[in-house]
């Protein structure tokens, strides 16, 4: 059985774009995989957090990833600074990776803007602490984004170069698990832009925890075009907010967008937008209700948590010690 890895940022309330990107995705694997699911809290700290509030996104995020089906009896859930493992092996592939590889990480780029020299050391080599995260279980699928494709791949050349200078055949093969079919999410303020937690309008999301009342409201201010929905999808080419809105549908009750258009072409958004809050507002329901109920016993949570810790240690520490003796580092 293949092991997976796979981790989210704890930077807020996870998102419908997070849901139907990702975690919708997480829950499927567990079926058929063994798997470990991280709140990577020292991933966020490569730019500045308030401590309260990055404690209280780390919960927040743990439980709603519970919320939307994750089992952290049957697998593992854990936030990734309770695991020294992590931070260890990622110094180790710190000194593995070579600075071109990392000057050719587009997402640094992105982040850093156009004042690098601003950036943290962290931001520069968070490719290698991700590397670490899923080569500390000898993971070998990782769901992820197409965004994401190219850490992936940084992370096996780490895996290669690290077994070719220490002559061991240590470090699996990793493979980017990303869906044939996975929701695109964009903001509903602009529908070239992915939904994005950290927009710094409220109106742009829709947050798993908000309630009907919220979601309506978000989903009337959508943005949209005056012209009624098409009949086909490639008259939604040039229409990000009407297709945004139609895919958001078309992920929420499985089924293809075109049966969306089938259903509902030639109709305004005055009378699509209230079937979509419905449907949005009717799948967040319980995820909500379950989120509420988990924050409201952080004792149970930071226990199951620690739980969730002890048994990825359990893989990780091991592997580290195997690692760091092919360096040739002492034994603790």
């Amino acid at each position: 059985m293949a092991r997976v890895f796979s981790g989210i940022q704890p930077s807020g309330v996870p998102t419908l774009g997070n849901y139907l990107g990702a975690i919708r995705n997480w829950v499927a694997l567990q079926a058929a995989h063994e798997c470990v699911f991280c709140v990577v809290d020292l991933h966020a700290i490569t730019v500045w957090q308030d401590p309260a509030a990055l404690r209280q996104a780390t919960r927040e995020m743990a439980a709603s990833v519970i919320a939307c089906g994750i089992d952290p009896a049957r697998h593992i859930l854990f936030h990734q600074s309770a695991v020294p493992a992590h931070a260890q092996l990622a110094w180790i592939f710190n000194c593995v990776a070579r600075l071109g590889w990392l000057n050719r990480m587009t997402q640094f780029k992105d982040k850093s803007g156009s004042d690098r020299e601003a950036a943290s050391a962290g931001l520069y080599v968070y490719p290698n602490l991700m590397a670490a995260d899923i080569l500390a279980y000898h993971a070998t699928l990782v769901p992820v984004g197409d965004d994401q494709r190219q850490h992936i791949e940084l992370a096996n050349d780490i895996a290669q170069k690290f077994n070719h200078d220490y002559a061991a055949d240590f470090f699996p093969q990793i493979q980017a698990a990303i869906p044939a079919i996975s929701a695109r999410v964009m903001s509903l303020r602009d529908g070239t832009k992915k939904m994005s937690k950290s927009d710094p309008s409220d109106q742009s999301r829709i947050s798993l925890t908000d309630d009907a009342d919220t979601i309506v409201q978000k989903i009337r201010k959508a943005k949209t075009d005056p012209a009624p929905l098409p009949a086909t999808l490639a008259e939604l080419e040039h229409r990000p907010e009407a297709r945004n809105l139609v895919g958001i549908f078309a992920a929420l009750t499985d089924t293809p967008a075109q049966s969306v258009l089938d259903r509902f072409a030639g109709q305004g958004f005055g009378q699509f937008k209230p079937v979509l809050a419905e449907c949005v507002a009717e799948a967040l329901a319980p995820i909500r209700a379950e989120t509420r109920r988990l924050m409201a016993d952080i004792p149970a949570l930071d226990a199951l948590l620690r739980q969730g810790a002890a048994r990825a240690a359990a893989i990780a520490t091991p592997i580290l010690a195997e690692a760091e003796a092919l360096v040739g580092l002492l034994p603790r």
